[in-house]
């Protein structure tokens, strides 16, 4: 079952590097006004979204303590990320504080996922 555990973990950190690579490629079109929601980016946060859930179950399923303020905070910031997302995916310029708000969430994210403990 640990395996099965690392497995998704390394999927999970996949979807993470799919989102905030696709808000990293897009910044200098966001210094232009430019920016728009790459695909990778919807990809990742559902991929990170999957993949969460099934950390959580495994994780119950074999009694380890799961930390569910953490988990909720962590959920509701990638709820909003992809909603963000899914929303303006296809429109070929984001507001840039929109586009900044995502990228935001997104560190948020990462650092409450390796410095709450």
């Amino acid at each position: 079952m640990d395996v099965l555990i690392h497995l998704f973990v390394g999927l999970h950190i996949i979807g993470i590097a799919a989102l905030l690579g696709g808000f990293l490629t897009q910044m200098k079109a966001m210094g232009r006004g430019t920016a728009r929601f790459v695909p990778a980016m919807l990809h990742g946060a559902l991929t990170m979204l999957v993949t969460g859930v099934v950390l959580v179950g495994l994780n119950e399923a074999q009694d380890h303590h799961v930390n569910t303020i953490k988990i909720g905070v962590k959920l509701a910031l990638l709820i909003v990320i992809l909603g963000l997302v899914y929303v303006k995916r296809d429109d070929e310029k984001v507001d840039k504080s929109m586009f900044g708000l995502v990228g935001l969430l997104t560190m948020v994210n990462i650092f409450i996922a390796v410095l709450w403990t």
